[in-house]
């Protein structure tokens, strides 16, 4: 094993390697205890027509007419069921075996994207159809309870791919578990089944789980947390272990994986919302089950993390910066809010863990808190201020409508992708310069661009990444911050500055100040052998470009970019990349490039509101 690799194990951690190889070693020869579980498919119903009055507000309209995947494929319902186990976007694949679930490889070419499987088998679609049965809709809670038996005749216990991964099991479990509450009637035993077998195979894995140091930790603790007490409550046995082992690692991956700023491990705003919800759901059904609160740093720590979504998301649009892996998870999909409008999660959770109204009049926001039985919060919202998220590597800039989030590397879990100092810049809650996002996990080539430093507002180093891969979704050397200073010249300028090494020899310096007419970037660069290439990932629009020895200007008529060195462009020019808002969905997108190839200096400048 060479240094570097060395090093990331003990930043992995020891235990936590050691964990992931005996289980797949035990996996591979089936002699894992999850290998051996089983479990007989329960009869329907699942669900029973509810005695309590309609809710005024309208749900969510999908799953009546269509569908759509990672909220963004559109998918036509005809008059059958989904085929539960073929990619829906590619009918002439065929469909994935009904085997031992263990057996089926987590990325394969001939059959395509898994989570393509996984997302019409996650239930959105129990939550539309208990909706619907809520306000008196016989037909949605005949469909409910079809759908449920269907789904399990397609996906016996433990056979196929939808049973390979205990966190979307765990997201079955919450999405049932909501949809129960919406009804709010006595649970027929056929229900209680259904979750069993669901713990059942989430159970067992756990050591898996916590081993990644991520929401699968958070996801399934809450799946057992709250299925759990749902069996507990009649008595199961069964039932009492699995509350209890739920409740133990929700409390301790929330204590270890939430950093006393709010920041997640996973250093992913969309990861964030999936964390949000599920800790607010969490609370939610502690409190309807009438049991003993989590713990205290259970909720200090979940109402930091709200914090910080809530400094992440424009006041005006809901959107946030597309910074970290964004797989389209999405939870609780109560109402028509866009996948991204974050709105909706931070009103629950500010309304759960503060007892505050993040948006009082956002009519969708408020829908949500209505559907999950929230009465209005009353604590008025927090204020919008610079913000220093130190633990995670984020920190936030504003002056009046524009706001920047400058991301440098702190990296007390693994990074995600090689995105330090990157920038985004955001004005009137419009996205000036962005991140690139994900677009897909199974496509290897396009995953690493999209992760890779090239995707990202900084300056990349010799065609490579800032940090080296060691596989798919693991890098090494992690990145350290160097002489990180945050100062506030006065009330109308301010600065931020840091910088790092990397194992190549390369050093990368920038200071960021932020007045009322423009952003200025200042990059110091040095160590690297061949060329330094800053980009700046702007607006689909019309830009005009104007270069000259050591400087270059671009303009669509409102905003203008410059960018002056100190030493040679060798390379100057607005060129075409991607960049991915939903899973599997990338369009082109315009991105300058200043290019250099010694060590030098360049000052960007992001003027603001400039006539033609």
């Amino acid at each position: 094993m060479t240094i570097s690799k060395f090093k990331t194990a003990i930043n992995l951690g020891l235990l936590n390697i050691l964990s992931v190889i005996i289980y797949r070693v035990l996996l591979k020869f089936s002699l894992h205890p999850v290998c051996h579980i089983n479990s007989k498919i329960p009869p329907g119903p699942f669900f029973i027509k509810s005695d309590l009055p309609p809710i005024q507000s309208p749900g969510t309209s999908s799953w009546m007419n269509s569908s759509k995947l990672f909220s963004f494929f559109e998918i036509p319902l005809k008059k059958e069921i989904p085929n539960w186990l073929v990619n829906p976007l590619k009918n002439n694949l065929p469909n994935f075996p009904l085997i031992d679930w263990w057996k089926i490889p987590d990325f394969d070419e001939d059959m395509g994207d898994i989570k393509l499987v996984w997302e019409q088998s996650r239930m959105d679609w129990v939550i539309a159809y208990a909706q619907r049965a809520r306000n008196g809709d016989q037909t949605a809670l005949e469909n409910l309870n079809c759908w449920i038996s269907d789904w399990l005749k397609h996906n016996p216990p433990y056979l196929g791919p939808n049973w390979k991964c205990g966190q979307e099991s765990s997201i079955r479990v919450i999405n049932l578990a909501c949809a129960s509450m919406i009804l709010g009637n006595e649970i027929p035993e056929s229900f209680v089944s259904l979750i069993s077998l669901h713990l059942k195979r989430i159970s067992p894995t756990m050591s898996y789980a916590i081993s990644q140091n991520n929401n699968h930790g958070t996801s399934e603790a809450a799946a057992l947390f709250i299925g759990g007490s749902l069996i507990s409550s009649l008595g199961d046995q069964d039932g009492r272990k699995w509350e209890k082992q739920g409740r133990y690692w929700l409390e301790n991956r929330v204590d270890k994986l939430v950093h006393s700023d709010g920041s997640f491990s996973q250093y992913s705003v969309n990861y964030h919302r999936m964390l949000l919800d599920t800790l607010s759901f969490s609370e939610l059904w502690r409190k309807k089950m009438g049991l003993v609160s989590f713990s205290k740093y259970f909720y200090h720590k979940s109402s930091c993390a709200t914090n910080w979504l809530y400094q992440m998301v424009s006041f005006e649009t809901g959107e946030a910066p597309n910074i970290g892996s964004n797989d389209g998870s999405r939870l609780l999909q109560l109402t028509d809010i866009p996948f991204k409008d974050y709105r909706a999660s931070i009103q629950l959770a500010m309304a759960v863990f503060q007892n505050k109204k993040a948006y009082p009049n956002h009519v969708l926001s408020n829908q949500h808190l209505e559907w999950l039985g929230i009465q209005q919060a009353e604590g008025e919202p927090p204020a919008y201020c610079n913000c220093e998220f130190l633990d995670g590597g984020y920190t936030i800039m504003r002056h009046g409508s524009v706001s920047v989030v400058f991301r440098f590397p702190q990296f007390h879990f693994r990074p995600c992708q090689a995105d330090a100092l990157h920038i985004d810049l955001w004005k009137n809650g419009i996205n000036l310069l962005g991140d690139a996002g994900t677009y897909s996990y199974s496509d290897k080539k396009l995953f690493q661009y999209f992760s890779g430093t090239s995707a990202h507002n900084t300056i990349e180093f010799d065609e490579r990444d800032q940090m080296p891969r060691i596989s798919r979704f693991l890098f090494s050397n992690w990145l350290k911050s160097e002489n990180y200073q945050l100062v506030s010249l006065d009330d109308n300028n301010y600065k931020i500055a840091t910088g790092y090494s990397d194992s190549f020899g390369a050093k990368h310096h920038r200071s960021v100040s932020l007045s009322q007419e423009k952003l200025q970037i200042f990059d110091r660069v040095s160590g690297f052998k061949e060329r330094a290439i800053l980009r700046w990932r702007i607006t689909n629009t019309k830009w005009k470009i104007d270069i000259e020895d050591k400087s270059l200007s671009i303009t669509n008529g409102h905003h203008k970019l410059e960018v002056t060195s100190n030493v040679p462009i060798i390379r100057a020019a607005i060129s075409n990349g991607f960049k991915s808002i939903h899973y599997l969905d990338k369009e082109l997108t315009p991105i300058l490039e200043v290019e250099i190839n010694q060590p030098g200096k360049l000052i960007s400048q992001y003027f603001f509101n400039v006539r033609n």
